[in-house]
């Protein structure tokens, strides 16, 4: 009565007043033992289940024993699965409707494809299911466009975070004062530590934009570049009046006569820098 399939064939043969033999073919003797076995104790000696595994899962899905399905479904990947059965076991988790296992037999060949392709259930495979063979290889280009995009987005993130960074240090400098630079009314601490990671090279950049004297077609990268946060900083900054890093009422004076094209640029990094980190405003641009 474990399996519906078995129960019918009874049933049948109890409405003709016989009994029968019931055959179950195309396995191992040593299989049909093991699958009888399971019907009437739901239990299995785990040397049968390394050796029959392949051969249970198939009598588990045309006998429609879900539990036994998901215990040879459970064994497979949990260390039955091998670079020698990954394409023998894909094959046969589809035939048996076996939507998990499938899955992890396609992320294993794909990451471990350039040894999966030289096996020789591939290719066996590639001559009795090209179809198969096409549809992994284009799922492997998916994956890898997927990959390319996470580790663009991770590198957005990364430069985004790093501004913003930059940005929190900028006030920090022009507010506060730090080891080297600062207002002329603070007292710089050359000795205590920054809790600003992007301080000191900023610290750096500012000192090199006060005097470099570099005047040609072009100008100076790092000037350019200090020019650029501080600008940045002027689009974040939501008390320009009162701020005291150097040119921010200067910038806010000048976006209105910046073009649309460059309006809408700053806008959609503001905004990134801003989303990136979880904020509406920055906190080190409110009331100074």
């Amino acid at each position: 009565m474990a399996s519906p399939v078995l129960k019918g064939i009874l049933k049948q043969a109890n409405r003709c007043g016989r009994w029968r033999t019931i055959s179950i073919t195309g396995v191992p003797h040593d299989v049909v033992i093991t699958f009888i076995q399971y019907l009437y104790t739901y239990s299995y000696e785990k040397e049968d289940m390394e050796e029959f595994v392949l051969h249970l899962l198939v009598l588990s899905h045309v006998y429609m024993v879900p539990h036994l399905k998901f215990e040879c479904g459970q064994n497979l990947e949990l260390g039955l699965l091998s670079i020698d059965n990954l394409v023998d076991v894909l094959q046969l988790a589809l035939l048996c409707d076996a939507p998990r296992l499938s899955l992890i037999c396609q992320r294993k060949i794909i990451e471990n494809f350039k040894v999966v392709s030289e096996s020789e259930g591939w290719k066996t495979m590639k001559l009795s299911h090209p179809l198969l063979e096409k549809e992994i290889l284009e799922l492997m280009i998916v994956e890898e466009n997927i990959k390319k995009e996470r580790i663009r987005k991770m590198k957005e993130r990364k430069i985004y975070l790093q501004l913003y960074e930059a940005m929190e240090a900028l006030v920090h400098i022009c507010k506060d004062g730090c080891r080297t630079i600062g207002p002329y009314d603070k007292d710089l601490q050359a000795n205590q530590p920054c809790k600003y990671s992007a301080c000191n090279g900023l610290e750096l950049l500012v000192r090199h934009f006060a005097g470099c004297k570099l005047r040609v077609p072009g100008g100076c990268v790092h000037c350019k570049r200090m020019w650029q946060l501080f600008e940045l900083h002027s689009r974040l900054c939501v008390n320009s009046d009162d701020c005291r890093v150097p040119l921010c009422r200067n910038f806010k004076q000048r976006i209105s006569k910046q073009s649309k094209k460059d309006e809408i640029r700053w806008k959609i990094l503001v905004e990134k820098i801003l989303r990136t980190k979880g904020i509406g405003i920055a906190s080190c641009f409110m009331q100074q």
